[in-house]
Order: C-alpha cells, then structure tokens, then sequence
C-alpha cells in the first residue's frame, strides 16, 4: 500500500481496475478482496486526511486513545465478518454496557431486574419483576407494546416508566422531534428485558475492541502492493457523471468504480439534499481515573446531550490519573459545509428522494454503490463490511 495527499501530477485512472471512493469500512473491505482475489490494481480516493472513515480513532494530547467521530463497538453475529475482519487484528474483550441517568440515578440499558429494583424499591421492583417472570418467562426481550396489551396495571405501570424515563426526552433530543412526532409504533419497540444480563448486545458472540485500534485494522486491511490510496481528494473534483458514461480527470474510465460517498453530495444536491442528523462531539480530558463506571451513561430526561463516552472504559487502556470523556449534541446535518452526516432520516419522502438520485448512476454498469452514505440507511460496523464482502463477491465471481 501506498499512501499519499492528493494525486500526483498526470495522474492515469486506466492504471487501476478499480478506483474506489472512500476509505471506511466499504471502500476498504472492497479494496482488499480485489486486490487479493483477483489481482485488480485499486486506487482508493479519501476526501479526509485520514484512512479508517468514521471508525478512525487517535491518541489525544493526554496519550488516551479516542475515536473522533464517536464510539465504536464491534460486535455481530455474522461469523464471515468476523473471520475477515479478524485477519486484520486481534481484539481486546468487551462487553458493551450502558445506563441511563434517571435523575441521577444510574440503571441498565435496556431496562432489565436491576433497573427495575432501582426505579421502584427493592421491594416493589421484584415483585413487578416476579410479575414479568410470571408473564412472559425469564431471559425474554419484551416490548412495551406487549406489557401493555396485558392490560394490567402492574405492567402497564412498568411501560409508562420505561417509556417516559428511557425512551422518550431521549428520543426527542436524538431525532429533534416532538412527542406527537414520535411513531408509536417505534415506542412500542422499545424493550424490557425480563432477566439480570446487562449487556448491551447479548445476542453477539463476537464482540470486542481492536487490541491497538480501529486505525491500525485498517493499516493493515489496505496494506497490500495492488493499492494505492490517495487522501484529500473529493470524487467530485475528479468524477464526471453523465446516464451512460464515466469520467475521471477528465478520461473515460471503463475500469470498476466502488462509490461509499453520499450521492446527492456527488450531484452537488441538484435534486435537493437528502436529510440527516448530525451529532456535535465535545471532547474533555479530565484529571482522575475514572469519571463513570461504564463505557456510555444516556442522559435520558436531563442535559442537552444525549449521552457521554468514556474511552478507557471500552479500550481498557490505563492512563492513571487521566481519562477523556466525550459529550454528543444531535442536531440537524446541515449540508454542503463540511458536517458529517450520522444517521439517515428514515421517512419515504426521503427514500423517495434517494431513488432519484440512485436512478442517475443506475444505467452505469461499472458503477457500484454500497455502504451507509451512498445505500442511505443505518449500518453498524459489521453491516457494512457484509454489504461490502456481498458486492466484491459479485464483482468477484464477474472476473
């Protein structure tokens, strides 16, 4: 692998087989099975400085490692991500917990016997526990929707807690909305789980954090002699898009283009932008060891931030006498100005929108989108690099 800024002067396009926008997850899973698989000469074109996408992590001025565009815990249940993504590093073993701040008082996410015991009393709480258990079984992730449908007052007493303290101030700082905004049928989602497991994804037999970090995974993922990957190069700058026919700096290109962007920013948003919201990250370096006892706390009824993160707790690094924390405030993305966009606004106007613009690119055969800008939905880790190994298999199996 090579690395350089911005491309070389006469720079070729139709030296490569591949050219692929994006050095995330997408782009760089793509990359490799290519170059591997098939021997295809990649250029990778990165409009950041940095490799790793939104999974790039760093060791800030107090030595502590943080990941810049918010918190990374890897886990999945799809045992072939986990085998790929595994030659790339080892990993340290994390179970992800959270609590939610409840007026201060600290209790599990999702609501399981202990929070239970923590809003209501020991007393009272294990008996709307033994009345769960009764119910609906132990060991059982059941939605608020379904303790009401009882129609007991017991567990429709539990739903309204859950649903006022957990699910909803914090949906409407997250999403900007207002109650009457919510979908009720995505406030009856929101689970109890009837059992003492604490862990934020239970149902994952492979979790853990990168043994360095997330930046040497990718080090190491693009390091191979058939890529080349180039930084703070904007596709825009390079891509000349028209029904039928591609260009890049300013030559027809014939080879395979893996496009991981967002494609209403590739269309300078002709059609109009597709919305999203972003997050504000405020970082602080404190000077003690430990500020919270998990790796997140949601501030779910209090603070104009959503939720805290602290580094330490889901690395396991030890820095003593020094930990960084780090706040997010959901906003609306605002585009066109450099912001980052988090998460899809999922609502058909706006799937409607991203089927226009995806028509644009449809009539080009060796133009190929894959990961969560450029499929416009939510991806974890894991889904991403799935969707990935799905299109290098197919453009695999084409060779």
């Amino acid at each position: 692998m090579s690395i350089e800024s911005g491309l070389p002067a006469g720079f070729n396009p139709n030296a490569y087989d591949a050219i692929i926008v994006g050095a995330g997850f997408a782009g760089a899973v793509c990359a490799r099975r290519l170059a591997e698989a098939v021997n295809y000469k990649v250029c990778v074109l990165e409009r950041r400085d940095h490799i790793a996408g939104n999974a790039y992590d760093y060791y800030d001025e107090a030595g502590i490692l943080v990941h810049k565009y918010g918190p990374h815990i890897y886990h999945t249940t799809d045992d072939r991500v986990d085998t790929f993504l595994s030659r790339f590093t080892d990993w340290t073993p994390y179970q992800h917990k959270v609590l939610a701040n409840v007026h201060g008082t600290l209790m599990p996410v999702p609501f399981n016997h202990a929070s239970l015991k923590l809003a209501f009393g020991d007393e009272e709480g294990e008996r709307l526990y033994q009345k769960l258990v009764g119910t609906f079984g132990q060991d059982k992730k059941v939605p608020i929707m379904e303790l009401r449908k009882k129609n007991d007052p017991d567990l429709e007493r539990v739903a309204d807690y859950v649903y006022e303290n957990v699910f909803l101030h914090y949906t409407m700082k997250q999403w900007g909305k207002t109650p009457d905004q919510i979908d009720p049928a995505v406030m009856g989602r929101v689970p109890v789980f009837v059992g003492n497991d604490d862990r934020y994804f239970p149902q994952a037999p492979h979790q853990g954090m990168p043994a360095e970090s997330y930046t040497k995974l990718f080090e190491r993922m693009l390091g191979h002699d058939l890529i080349d990957v180039f930084l703070d190069v904007d596709a825009r700058d390079v891509f000349d898009i028209t029904d039928t026919k591609l260009s890049v700096c300013g030559k027809s290109y014939g080879g395979e283009v893996i496009y991981t962007g967002a494609l209403d920013e590739l269309f300078d948003f002709d059609l109009g932008a597709l919305p999203y919201r972003t997050v504000d990250m405020v970082f602080e370096t404190l000077d003690e060891d430990q500020f919270q006892p998990v790796g997140t706390v949601n501030y779910t009824v209090s603070e104009n931030f959503t939720r805290i993160t602290e580094f330490k707790n889901m690395t396991g690094q030890v820095v003593p006498g020094k930990t960084t924390i780090m706040r997010e405030y959901s906003r609306t993305y605002l585009p066109g100005v450099g912001e980052t966009p988090y998460y899809v606004i999922n609502e058909p106007e706006n799937l409607e929108l991203y089927r226009r613009y995806r028509d644009r690119v449809a009539g080009l055969l060796n133009f190929h989108v894959v990961g969560r800008l450029a499929e416009y939905r939510y991806y974890d880790m894991d889904g991403v690099t799935a969707s990935a190994l799905d299109l290098s298999d197919e453009l695999i199996s084409q060779h």
